[in-house]
């Protein structure tokens, strides 16, 4: 006969056991359809509600249109990963630029940004 100690130290691994059961199963099923989510990586959101990705549990490729050339294009799993984990993007963001577009977008403001900076240098020699 067990002592009670030892049945609950058996319940307790079996109940174990079927957690980690049950977590790599959501694992396989997140990789079988695309790039599992960590949620503990995601950004703070202070929103009640919960993105379809969160509640699905992994990421899919989601198409869109650049808003500047009006090509195309698609969001991949592994992108939308590294935005949301990594890059700690809001997590009710979408891309909306394709790449070229990005770079293209990114010069422009750091162009203005430089001949503002050298107006500013400007101003502030003929003002000394």
């Amino acid at each position: 006969m067990k002592s009670n100690k030892q049945r609950r130290a058996e319940l307790k691994a079996r109940k174990a056991a079927r957690r980690a059961e049950a977590e790599r199963a959501v694992k396989l099923d997140a990789l079988a359809h695309g790039v599992a989510v960590d949620r503990t990586a995601l950004a703070p959101d202070p929103s009640d509600s919960v993105p379809a990705f969160v509640e699905r549990g992994y990421y899919v490729d989601r198409p869109f249109e650049c808003r500047e050339c009006g090509v195309p294009q698609t969001w991949t799993a592994a992108q939308q990963k590294w935005w949301y984990e990594v890059a700690k993007g809001n997590v009710w963001t979408t891309a909306r630029l394709c790449r070229p577009c990005r770079r293209r977008e990114r010069a422009r403001r750091e162009e203005a940004r430089r001949v503002s900076q050298e107006g500013l240098d400007r101003q502030r020699r003929e003002d000394a």
